[in-house]
Formats: C-alpha cells, sequence, structure tokens
C-alpha cells in the first residue's frame, strides 16, 4: 500500500477559481473591492515570502491588499497606533498581523486590538469563542484550509477518531474544536470527530497517534512522526514547515509514512497553499459582514 497524495495546489486553485467568481459579483453589486491590509513588522525572511505570497493570491482572486511595512524597532503602541487606523478605514476590509513579531511588541495585545469584523485570522477572542460555541463568524485559515481538502478528496471527520499533535493557538486548538463541534458551516460530515488533542507533555504518544483514523501533526519538529506511530490506513496531514540543511521538510517522515497511510499531504504543495486560499475566503466573508453591517 502506498498513500495517495493530497494536493493542496490543486484544490487551492479550484477554491481561488471560485472566490474569484464570488469576488468579481460583490464588485458588480456593490461597486467596492473587498481589500486586505497586512503589517509587516521587522525583516524575518519567511515572513517576507508569506506576505509576497498572499499579495499574490489576492491579485489572482481580485482583491486589493495593501502592506504596511514598519521597522523591527518599532513597540506595541506603534503597532497599535497603525492597527486601530485600519479598524476605523471602511475601505480595509480585512487586517493581517503577520506573525511572529519582534520582540519589541506584545503579539497578545496586537492581535486582541484588531476588530473582530475584521479580524480574518480568527485570532481575536470573540471569534475564537464562537468558534468554540459553533457559530463562527470566520474560520481560523490553517484549520478551514484542511477540512476543505478532505471534505474535496471525499475524507469524512464524522464519527472518525481524530488525533492533533501540538496544541498550538493558531492550529491544534482551533483544529479541535472544530472537529469537535456538531457542524461547523461545512456539514456535519466534516465535523462530529472523537478528538484527540496531545502535545509536550502526552505520556506514550506513540500509543495516542496510532488511535487515529485522522492525524494531524502540527508541532514543528521536523520528521518527528515516523511510520510506526501511524495507523495503517490513516490518513495524515503535515502541518509543519522545517528548514533544514537538506531544505523544507514538514512534521512527518514523509517516506516512512507513505507506505502506511491512505493519504498523506506534502511539504511543500500540502496545507500551505489552503492556509493562504483560506485567507482570501475570510476577507471576502468580512466585506460582506461590514456591507451588511452598514446596511442594517
Amino acid at each position: 500500500m502506498s498513500a495517495e497524495v493530497l494536493d493542496g495546489k490543486k484544490i487551492s486553485k479550484e477554491i481561488q477559481a471560485e472566490i474569484k467568481e464570488r469576488v468579481a459579483a460583490f464588485v458588480a453589486t456593490f461597486d467596492h473591492t473587498p481589500t486586505l491590509a497586512a503589517v509587516l513588522v521587522g525583516e524575518d525572511p519567511a515572513s517576507q515570502v508569506y506576505v509576497r505570497n498572499k499579495e499574490r493570491a489576492c491579485e489572482r482572486a481580485g482583491i486589493h491588499s495593501q502592506l504596511f511595512r514598519m521597522s523591527a524597532q518599532s513597540t506595541t503602541e506603534d503597532v497599535l497606533e497603525l492597527v486601530q487606523q485600519l479598524n476605523e478605514d471602511p475601505a480595509v476590509n480585512g487586517i493581517l498581523v503577520q506573525l511572529p513579531l519582534p520582540p519589541s511588541v506584545d503579539s497578545q495585545v496586537v492581535l486582541d486590538a484588531v476588530h473582530p469584523i475584521k479580524d480574518v485570522d480568527a485570532f481575536h477572542p470573540t471569534n475564537v469563542g464562537l468558534i468554540s460555541q459553533g457559530r463562527p463568524q470566520f474560520l481560523p485559515c490553517t484549520p478551514h484550509g484542511i477540512i476543505q481538502m478532505l471534505k474535496r478528496y471525499g475524507i469524512q471527520a464524522n464519527g472518525k477518531n481524530v488525533v492533533i499533535v501540538g496544541r498550538s493557538d493558531i492550529v491544534g486548538k482551533p483544529m479541535a474544536l472544530m472537529l469537535a463541534n456538531r457542524d461547523i458551516g461545512l456539514g456535519p460530515e466534516m465535523a462530529n470527530a472523537t478528538v484527540t488533542l496531545c502535545h509536550s507533555r502526552t505520556s506514550d504518544l506513540k500509543a495516542m497517534t496510532r488511535m487515529g483514523d485522522i492525524l494531524i501533526a502540527a508541532m514543528g519538529q521536523p520528521e518527528f512522526i515516523t511510520g510506526d506511530m501511524v495507523k495503517p490506513g490513516a490518513v495524515v496531514v503535515d502541518v509543519g514547515i522545517n528548514r533544514t540543511d537538506a531544505g523544507l521538510v514538514g512534521d512527518v517522515d514523509y517516506e516512512g509514512v507513505l507506505p502506511v497511510a491512505s493519504y498523506l499531504t506534502p511539504v511543500p504543495g500540502g496545507v500551505g497553499p489552503l492556509t493562504v486560499t483560506m485567507l482570501l475566503e475570510n476577507t471576502l466573508t468580512a466585506t460582506g459582514l461590514q456591507r451588511a453591517a452598514i446596511s442594517s
């Protein structure tokens, strides 16, 4: 047996084409182009690549993007001032604060300052709370992208044992909330899972990961998940992006897991493209919510 590769690039292109049509229809109806403002603080090379990819994706979808560059010496107050300006600008529909921020900036304070209706990363406590209640305003980009990929490959979460390794606020925790809910707007077949959230303090991690019908690796450790940690026939989703001397690798030992799993995401070309795509989805959703608020 050899796993079928889940092609994130292919699915991303499909969804972006759908978003482009919806954006064009929105512009034709309301004479307003959805606009995403990205805040980039410092000169982190990876962050600059990510922001550039997001700008290109916006252009392909017909979404206007703005980039605000700030010095690595910026303070929390400096960034908060810019975020507040963007909150108050009616032309800006979505605000993305690119992480990581420099040590001089309090990331939590800054992320909490983004208005919930413009919080296209779904990091604000209001949006996290809505997700936990099963009535999301936005879905976090990476978890949403994962669910979209599974759905379009016909892989259901309903009734499955899902094991997530990594409890970050960006992937692990929201992923667990979304999959454990009855429905998060993507159909009950993509929710209603029995979820186990593992982390660095989990005892006998291998025994836990081998329980997963779907295993999601999101801990940021290169090639940590090996073939003997995977239940035969499991769906394995690799969220990791690790730069090593040998090149870019995920959190999964790809060659070791390929003969064991039924489906496996590659790195690169798996989850990454979908993360960017779901940012476009959230920007369009935010624009619609703001338009509705104005009309009411």
